[in-house]
């Protein structure tokens, strides 16, 4: 086995086995890619994840189950009771300290359960898709290069040198990703990225903000759905 990538279904984790596909020249069928449940309100990227192995022919997705407890806090909108902002990432960004849809060291817990398994499977790399804007003013700290930076290192000591840590679009905006992901034919129209779990997306959450923007800053339009007040645009 060649790498584990963590794949959540959306663009970004999208974006990530593209690029190891397509520009790495990993063989699909050497790639295992892996979501995780942590306790996160709704699955349809993990539905999503699905749906982009079986498209690239990868390995059948693993899913791995972490405890709930261990991340579930009123703090965050993505699994506590806190309410979804409808705000775009710039807005979230502008402020200091943690956005609201962080989530509290959960990165660091995806990447050890991804290095475990990249382990067990004898794969010598981990694929992670954090990205600059997230990183930006530490929004979301488990994004930052200093945290990268670190992880990598930890992963390489703690493995015996046998695994790396593989970042593609660490210092990429959301619409830098979007320019690369087209040019390599990436399938964004199976992709999903709504924090609100919403089938068509929701189109006001800050990832679907984000995702649309960085579309339009490509002169491109989203291929998937949105519901904006009860009517579905786009494809």
């Amino acid at each position: 086995m060649e790498a584990v990538i963590l794949l959540s279904g959306g663009l970004d984790s999208t974006t990530c086995l593209s690029i190891a596909v397509e520009e790495h020249g990993l063989q699909p069928e050497m790639i295992q890619p892996l979501s995780i449940h942590y306790g996160q309100k709704h699955n349809v990227e993990l539905m999503a994840a699905e749906e982009v192995a079986s498209y690239f022919g990868t390995q059948p997705l693993r899913t791995v189950v972490l405890p709930s407890d261990l991340f579930r806090t009123n703090e965050s909108s993505l699994t506590g009771s806190r309410e979804m902002p409808h705000e775009t990432y710039q807005e979230l960004m502008s402020g200091d300290g943690p956005s609201p849809t962080y989530v509290p060291f959960r990165n660091s817990n995806l990447l050890s359960a991804a290095t475990s398994l990249a382990l067990v499977i004898g794969a010598s790399s981990v694929y992670f898709g954090a990205h600059a804007e997230d990183a930006h003013n530490w929004a979301y700290p488990d994004c930052t290069p200093e945290f990268i930076g670190a992880m990598a290192n930890a992963i390489y000591v703690g493995s015996y040198h046998q695994v790396r840590l593989v970042t593609p679009v660490e210092w990429m905006m959301k619409r830098d990703i979007v320019k690369k992901g087209m040019a390599l034919k990436t399938p964004y129209e199976i992709t999903h990225s709504c924090y609100e779990g919403k089938r068509p997306a929701c189109g006001k959450c800050p990832t679907c903000v984000e995702r649309l923007e960085a579309f339009r800053a490509n002169g491109l339009e989203d291929p998937i759905p949105y519901d904006v007040e009860g009517e579905v645009v786009g494809i």
